[in-house]
């Protein structure tokens, strides 16, 4: 079968590969018949996810079909339509049973497809502890409306929900991508009083004005005395740092208000300094960490319900066979591209 595989820093290729095989009674395979490219796919790429593998096929973003289930599946059938997780976690150990699945002790936990194991960059994808890492899409979803819901769907409903939204917050979201506009949907589902965005860029800056009127909108460099005058408490109340950039990390915390929660999202490519000299006194909540994606039914179930709606991020389309020219795009952010579709 045909895959997309990361060979060394700095360079994935196309290559054939064996298709997929059930090796333990709780694998499944799966037809990929729709994935996508994730920013941690160039994190990857980059060198800046060292537990990746060389050699393995990239790809954490799809849906498919069910081909085959090991012994141990008992949930799913061949031609059951499926999300893949993001992540694979056995359900048992301390983490997964606290909800922290993107720390599962199982050697197949946490984040593995496209890692660590091969991914969905492929017409096939073996996925291990499928019964926690597959759900069934409703009848009524398409593919488009279910593509996102194993990674930056999941990760903006898990970045909303621990950020403790209340009704009378002021909430700033940094960075309007990928992930900034999946967070986004999960932050308005919270209703909080405002809702303000911060962007660099004038078209993604534009797409959040066209798609949602009631947030604001505002760049970089005038967000914190723009924050300032747009919140109650001098600062937002939350803020949920969703772009990764060189600055980024320092602006939340001084956008936010005393006392605020500051919930960090991104993945950074390099270190980030803590300043607690200069922030000593504003007393912040941070929190930190991967995406737990253990809410992907409740997510399914939304989208199915019109309350969620993430096809409008599908800018560009591809065939498998294409996909270096869909990455040369993505990587490069050229035609107004927000997300890809790999088309099997």
């Amino acid at each position: 079968m045909l895959t997309y595989t990361y060979i060394s820093h700095g360079k994935f290729a196309l290559m054939e590969k064996p298709k997929p095989q059930i090796i333990e009674p709780t694998d499944a395979i799966v037809r990929v018949t729709l994935s996508s490219i994730c920013t941690s796919d160039l994190h990857i790429k980059h060198g800046s996810v060292p537990r990746a593998v060389p050699g393995i096929t990239v790809g954490h973003e799809m849906v498919g079909v069910v081909d085959e289930v090991g012994t141990g599946i008992s949930t799913l059938k061949p031609g059951d339509r499926v999300t893949v997780n993001v992540e694979t976690y056995c359900g048992e150990c301390f983490f997964c049973k606290n909800g922290f699945v993107n720390n599962c002790t199982n050697p197949d936990g946490g984040w593995a497809l496209g890692c660590r194991i091969d991914g969905g960059q492929a017409e096939y994808v073996r996925v291990p502890l499928a019964q926690n890492g597959l759900n069934k899409i409703p009848d009524n979803v398409t593919d488009e409306q279910a593509l996102f819901v194993g990674d930056v769907l999941a990760t903006g409903y898990w970045a909303a929900d621990i950020s403790e939204i209340s009704a009378d917050d002021t909430v700033l979201i940094i960075g309007a991508g990928p992930t900034g506009i999946c967070t986004l949907e999960c932050v308005r589902l919270k209703n909080p009083k405002r809702i303000i965005v911060c962007e660099k860029s004038p078209e993604r800056r534009k797409f959040v004005l066209d798609n949602y009127h009631e947030v604001l909108v505002v760049t970089p460099e005038n967000c914190e005395n723009f924050v300032k005058e747009n919140s109650d408490h001098n600062g937002a109340d939350r803020v949920l740092e969703v772009a990764g950039g060189t600055d980024t990390f320092q602006l939340a915390w001084q956008c936010a208000r005393p006392n605020a929660i500051v919930t960090v999202v991104a993945l950074y490519d390099e270190p980030q300094t803590l300043p607690l000299p200069q922030m000593y006194g504003k007393n912040l909540t941070f929190k930190t960490g991967g995406v737990d994606g253990c809410h992907c039914e409740e997510i399914l179930d939304l989208i199915s319900a019109g309350k969620i709606d993430t096809t409008k991020l599908i800018t560009h389309c591809f065939e498998l066979k294409d996909i270096e020219e869909a990455y040369r795009i993505f990587e490069n952010k050229e035609d107004g591209v927000i997300k890809v579709a790999v088309r099997n």
